[in-house]
């Protein structure tokens, strides 16, 4: 797509309605906080698995206009702040030549891992081009930003190389990922290329979707827990700062604007002073940290707006409880740099009512705690 066109396309989407989580991810002040559900389009939805139920998983995500669908179908029943376009990570490994297939009640699964480092020649094809293998991505967001009409801000997304990378090498999930960290430590060269050549696909995938019409990106480094310190230091946090350099890099020579980026590295709890220094507009945190280390982080990064973190099983609480959780969650993390959210995605049987109740409660609190912050302002302003 041409820079002239992305610009054409850019101009003829429907005026934005509700920009409060582009706000709070400026730091701007908002009458609410924003709310947003990690897997908000698709498993626990009866309307989704009706459609599930006729189509392959990757073939929903390759069909744009059933992709469009299953995104918008969340908006329909909750007041949500921001739609997320349907799809997976998974569908980089896929662009590169990988054989993914997606296993019921069981997950993904590789036809050919990579074992070792001489199989990356005929795994992966390094001349493949996101713009050409997931145009199907970015038809889908183009299509999806008309269709949304300008309710909400739409959400584009990628693995990051960590993630991506012991996917490919593992061939499914683990617990221990013990396959791939293996790699860290004997084939520490070649872990790097293979991490690089991820890096520089990932940047052109998201930039490509910003073109496409997203309005915000996130990155998900979803296997941080089987990492030590060292480790991610030396194999994720290096690329996620390219990452996040590279997409503002790449926009600016395309001469399109910013839009903000969302970093989620599930389990690295070690390592929240560096990703809150990682030019991350948004650091998503796990319901593993604890409200000491929230305090600490708005304490020393005022300026970095944080997501999350309620635990996805608190769905499953009563109505009461759950509202004491949410209440709890918005007086630690504070109304102003903040996104709520929970802390991974929604499980497949989530309470639909209590998504509900969450959406609407987050909502309601929040306004009453931003309303009764002001207050005070307000009166100094009048004597």
């Amino acid at each position: 797509m041409s820079d002239s066109t992305v610009k054409q396309n850019q101009d003829e989407f429907p005026s934005l309605k509700n920009n409060l989580i582009l706000r709070a991810c400026r730091g701007e002040p908002v009458e609410r906080v924003p709310i947003w559900i990690m897997r908000q389009a698709g498993r626990y939805l009866p309307e989704y698995l009706s459609i599930r139920s006729q189509n392959s998983f990757f073939d929903v995500c390759r069909t744009p206009s059933i992709c469009c669908e299953v995104t918008l179908q969340p908006l329909r029943r909750f007041d949500l702040d921001a739609a997320i376009i349907f799809s997976d990570i998974l569908v980089v490994p896929q662009a590169l030549g990988m054989q993914v297939d997606m296993i019921a009640k069981e997950g993904p699964r590789f036809a050919h891992p990579i074992n070792v480092p001489a199989d990356i020649k005929t795994a992966i094809d390094r001349t493949k081009q996101a713009s050409v293998e997931l145009k199907y991505v970015y038809d889908a967001i183009t299509l999806t930003r008309h269709a949304l009409d300008g309710r909400c801000p739409l959400i584009g997304f990628s693995g990051a190389p960590w993630t991506l990378m012991s996917y490919m090498i593992e061939g499914k999930g683990s617990e221990t990922h013990s396959k791939a960290k293996k790699w860290l430590y004997t084939y520490v060269e070649e872990s790097h290329d293979l991490l690089q050549f991820l890096t520089h696909f990932i940047i052109n995938h998201l930039v490509e979707q910003v073109c496409a019409g997203a309005q915000l990106l996130q990155l998900f480094e979803s296997h941080c827990g089987c990492l030590s310190h060292d480790l991610f230091v030396r194999f994720s946090l290096p690329y996620l700062r390219q990452i996040a350099k590279g997409v503002r890099d790449m926009l600016t020579r395309r001469q399109i604007p910013f839009v903000p980026l969302i970093i989620f590295a599930k389990d690295a709890h070690y390592a929240l002073d560096e990703l809150c220094s990682s030019s991350f507009d948004v650091v998503g945190l796990d319901w593993s940290i604890t409200r000491r280390q929230i305090r600490t982080l708005r304490e020393k990064y005022p300026s970095v707006t944080l997501q999350g973190n309620l635990d996805p099983c608190a769905l499953y609480a009563s109505q009461n409880d759950l509202e004491k959780m949410i209440k709890q969650m918005l007086e630690i993390f504070g109304p102003k740099n903040y996104i709520a959210n929970l802390g991974h995605g929604i499980y497949p049987d989530a309470n639909i009512d209590n998504v509900k109740h969450f959406v609407d409660t987050v909502h309601r609190i929040s306004k009453d705690m931003i309303k009764h912050e002001s207050a005070p302002k307000m009166m100094n302003a009048n004597k």
